[in-house]
C-alpha cells in the first residue's frame, strides 16, 4: 500500500505541470489544444465551470479582473474550497494519514444548488 502523501502529491505535480503547460497556451485565442466544455458543445449553454480555463490562465498572468469576467463563481468559492481541501489532503498525508472529506448533505446541496444558479443566472444574463 503506497504512502498516504503519494495521491495529494501526485495531483500536485500534476497541476503543476496543467499550469505550465496553460501558462503558455493562450485559451483566449482560438486553434490550442485545450478541451471545449461538452455540455457547452452539446447545448450552447455555459456550465457553472465554463471560463474555468481562461480563469486559470488570467491568474496565472495576474489578471483578476479578467478571471473574475471568465467566472466569477469558480474563483470566488471553487478556488478557495479547492486550496482548502487540496491543502487539508496534502497535510494529512503528510502526516501519515488519510483524508476523505465528507461534505455532507447540506454542503451537497449547497454546493450543487449555487452551481446550478450560478449556470441559470449566467445564461439568463450573458
Amino acid at each position: 500500500m503506497s504512502h498516504p502523501a503519494l495521491p495529494p502529491l501526485a495531483a500536485l505535480a500534476a497541476g503543476g505541470a496543467g499550469a505550465a503547460y496553460l501558462w503558455r497556451t493562450n485559451p483566449h485565442e482560438g486553434g490550442r489544444l485545450l478541451p471545449r466544455c461538452p455540455f457547452n458543445w452539446a447545448t450552447g449553454l455555459d456550465c457553472p465551470a465554463c471560463g474555468g480555463t481562461r480563469m486559470t490562465y488570467d491568474m496565472l498572468h495576474g489578471d483578476l479582473a479578467a478571471a473574475f469576467q471568465d467566472n466569477a463563481y469558480l474563483l470566488l468559492l471553487g478556488v478557495p474550497l479547492v486550496l482548502w481541501v487540496g491543502g487539508r489532503w496534502l497535510y494529512e498525508g503528510l502526516r501519515g494519514r488519510r483524508y476523505r472529506p465528507r461534505f455532507g448533505r447540506r454542503g451537497s446541496a449547497a454546493l450543487l444548488g449555487s452551481a446550478v444558479a450560478w449556470a441559470v443566472l449566467r445564461n439568463a444574463l450573458g
